[in-house]
């Protein structure tokens, strides 16, 4: 099925030049305008908070079409998040210009301990755009860029079922320097909290976050310092191993970062680069069974230290040149690791020149072709060759076509968790013997754009070499086992966005077919590489029922590849429903009652972790 389906793909190919890969939004308005997108900024959900805990960085990711999260306990406790069927460890979370990497596990991708205000919506990369942007992440990157700050501020009180109360408060102040008046001075700030017994037995979690940042800012230019902690403990069934234990994890994080991001050149020809540096902590507590945790607990301490730098330098009209670099060292103290490997340090460079040309007042085509370097102290090096053809078309007043086809090649290397282990005996057993992965990536699409409605699709082929993924045997005494494997991946996806009136809607169908080889035998399953749905449907409603009433839903529908770790069924429903009130008499103030998981679907996200359980709250917030 899978490799005739491939040959009707194939020989679709000439017929299909349509669709557009995601990318970000960089700095400068000619870039904008001609790299590809199948990001709709702000309205791939609905919703933009969670139920159970306080906003952050990943919320609600997990009804947006242009990810797949399977999260342990909720998305802010774990949050796997895959791009167009990779696994968690294939997925790069970038801020500014860098990469936010953690050396032991993609686990913890996505403790990033930064308020979502001071932060742009998300960006996914794929293709190109992740091949250029993108480090140590083969398959895709979520990128996300820092807000200009803007004076505001606001305080909230939560409470829900299973004995949720949430704490929020927020401020941001910006003051314009008297003696340089293009000039202005802003700092934000945020403390978040958080508690419940969880939406199953032994699902509690405790979280808090404190985060801050001073900003200089004038028309052409925006530095940003920023400090942010986190700590959070959570408990989950099964949340690593099959075993039926009561697991737990302890999570601190912090994180120090300073951006710079600076237009320059003529108007309308303009350029632009960002320099990102941070320095991550990230320390990890895991037990193995609260109830007997002398049975088996592991300490684990990482240290990352990177600086970044990513642009595009405009030297006419028809010609740019796109960049990226990134260097980045790291180091682990762990009671489970072994030999070693304890330590690395990656340099990455991409440099991907940019040919734009004008058909007439209506249409232009771009083409970019570059290549990507990639190397650490401690593996094999890769040239990987990247490219695009970009067909654009004004169809009318405020009405725009896009058409594209591109090939990308991308490479990672595996964290410490897969490679510095034992390789004998364990839970987590390791393999020394994992090479550089490789991924190349075909594809096609297409982006419409009317005044009220858009839609994106795209068609894609990838290649997965030497992909690390953690498999299961009934025979082994592991929980799981790291080993490579190579996969070929069909994918078809489409978004499509209608503005009303009084409501928004978003809609979208993903479709994935997968082929593997493990080249041994004793797989009996895989926890991640294999973990996809082959049918995927969201569709999300923004209505604007009255001046004062708002609500939001998402939902998701999905069918899972059978699996032989999974309890229950391969098919779910997922809804997250919001109503939100603001009194007329009283400005600034909304009450809020939300709903995630309305259907209490108890669909296993991770093969053999029970999934979460329905989760209601109510919360008050003033605004100033």
């Amino acid at each position: 099925m899978f490799h005739k389906t491939f040959s009707l793909f194939l020989s679709a190919l000439p017929l299909s030049v349509f669709a557009m890969e995601s990318v970000d939004v960089i700095s400068t308005e000619k870039a904008e305008a001609n790299v590809e997108k199948i990001t709709i900024e702000g309205a791939a959900t609905a919703n933009n908070k969670p139920v159970g805990t306080f906003n952050s960085p990943i919320s609600n990711l997990e009804y947006d079409p242009r990810v797949d999260l399977q999260s342990r306990n909720m998305a802010e406790a774990q949050a796997d998040v895959t791009i167009r069927g990779g696994i968690f460890e294939n997925t790069g979370f970038r801020v500014g210009s860098a990469t936010l990497i953690d050396p032991q596990t993609g686990h913890y991708f996505a403790e990033i301990p930064i308020a979502p205000e001071m932060l742009t919506e998300p960006s996914i990369f794929t293709g190109v755009d992740n091949a250029l942007y993108g480090v140590n992440s083969s398959v895709g990157t979520v990128s996300y860029g820092w807000r200009p700050i803007q004076e505001a501020g606001s305080v909230s009180v939560g409470v829900g079922n299973n004995n949720f109360n949430l704490q929020r408060v927020h401020g941001a102040v910006k003051q314009q320097l008297k003696s340089y008046p293009a000039w202005s001075v802003g700092v934000e700030g945020e403390y978040s909290r958080s508690e419940s017994d969880g939406t199953i037995a032994n699902g509690d979690h405790q979280f808090e976050r404190a985060s801050g940042r001073v900003q200089l800012a004038s028309e052409r230019s925006q530095t940003d310092l920023f400090y942010g902690y986190q700590q959070k403990f959570f408990g989950w069934p099964n949340l690593y191993t099959p075993f039926d234990v009561n697991e737990t994890e302890d999570i601190e994080t912090r994180l120090v970062m300073l951006n710079h991001n600076q237009r320059y050149g003529e108007k309308g020809n303009e350029s632009a680069f960002e320099v990102s540096g941070y320095y991550r902590e990230n320390d990890d507590h895991y037990v193995f069974s609260r109830e007997n945790p002398e049975s088996f607990q592991a300490f684990h301490e990482t240290q990352v230290k990177s600086l970044a730098l990513s642009g595009t330098h405009n030297l006419s009209p028809d010609f740019g040149i796109n960049y990226s670099a990134q260097i980045t060292a790291d180091d682990i103290e762990s009671t489970t690791l072994e030999n070693n490997f304890t330590s690395r340090d990656y340099y990455n460079i991409s440099v991907v020149p940019e040919y734009r040309t004008q058909l007439n007042t209506k249409e232009s085509i771009t083409v970019r072709l570059g290549g990507a370097f990639d190397d650490t102290n401690r593996d094999e090096d890769r040239l990987s060759f990247v490219g695009d053809f970009n067909w654009f078309t004004q169809t009318g007043d405020n009405a725009s076509r896009n058409l594209y086809l591109s090939y990308a090649e991308a490479t990672q290397v595996a964290g410490y968790t897969a490679v510095g282990g034992s390789t004998t005996s364990g839970l987590f057993r390791s393999n020394n013997q994992l090479q550089r992965e490789v991924s190349k990536n075909l594809e096609l699409g297409a982006s419409f754009d009317e005044q009220s409605w858009k839609v994106d699709t795209a068609v894609f082929y990838r290649w997965d070499n030497d992909l690390t993924d953690w498999t299961y045997s009934f025979d082994s005494t592991s929980a799981r086992s790291a080993n490579p494997v190579d996969i070929q991946t069909l994918g078809f996806e489409l978004i499509a966005i209608k503005r009303f009136d009084n409501a928004d809607v978003v809609a979208s169908y993903t479709y994935l077919d997968k082929s593997e080889d493990y080249g041994i035998e004793g797989v009996d399953a895989s926890f991640y590489a294999l973990n996809y749905p082959p049918h995927r449907v969201t569709l999300g409603l923004v209505w604007f029922a009255t001046d004062t009433v708002e609500v939001r839903i998402d939902n998701e529908w999905r069918k899972q590849e059978t699996n032989a770790l999974r309890n229950g069924s391969d098919s779910a429903f997922f809804s997250h429903v919001t109503l939100t009130y603001s009194p007329a008499q009283i400005e600034g103030l909304n009450l809020v009652l939300a709903v995630d998981n309305f259907w209490d679907e108890r669909f296993e996200e991770i093969p053999g972790t029970p999934g979460r359980g329905e989760q209601y709250s109510a919360t008050v917030t003033y605004f100033w």
